[in-house]
């Protein structure tokens, strides 16, 4: 199973998680890991990793954990807040972020991130709560499912 999800996630990951080079490495109920190298289109002018890409990774990891969960009980998520602390500049080499759930209930979830550098060092830490919906909920007049390239 574990195996079949990294797979699974990796080709639905998107357009944006493909751009910033997030690859996630394990997906379970239980817990979400993904790799991101550093490049230079994902620095600021200071040439320090941006911290819109700290957000995204956590946004991306903490969704993929609920959606995983919610997809045994043919619900969908979305996001509903992001929290994101900086606490290590980095500027090269790769993040390494483990999203683990801190309440996975039937209506919400929330799920906390940690992001390490190549040494292990947190760089940043977040926490996402999202919203279950049920199946053929829509958002923005659409009916939520995963976008097809």
């Amino acid at each position: 199973m574990a195996d079949d999800a990294v797979t699974m996630f990796n080709a639905t990951r998107g357009g944006f998680n493909t751009l910033l080079g997030l690859v996630f490495t394990k997906v379970t109920v239980d817990e979400v890991i993904a790799e991101i190298p550093i490049t230079p289109q994902l620095t600021q002018p200071y040439g320090l990793v941006h911290g819109g890409v700290y957000c995204s990774i956590v946004e991306t990891l903490a969704s993929s954990g609920a959606a995983i969960n919610a997809l045994a009980r043919n619900q969908t998520t979305v996001g509903l807040e992001n929290s994101t602390s900086f606490l290590r500049a980095v500027r090269a080499g790769k993040l390494v972020a483990t999203a683990r759930p801190l309440h996975r209930g039937r209506q919400t979830h929330v799920w906390e991130v940690t992001i390490t550098d190549d040494g292990g060092k947190v760089a940043a830490t977040g926490r996402v709560r999202m919203i279950c919906l049920e199946a053929g909920a829509a958002i923005a007049g659409e009916t939520v499912a995963i976008a097809k390239p």
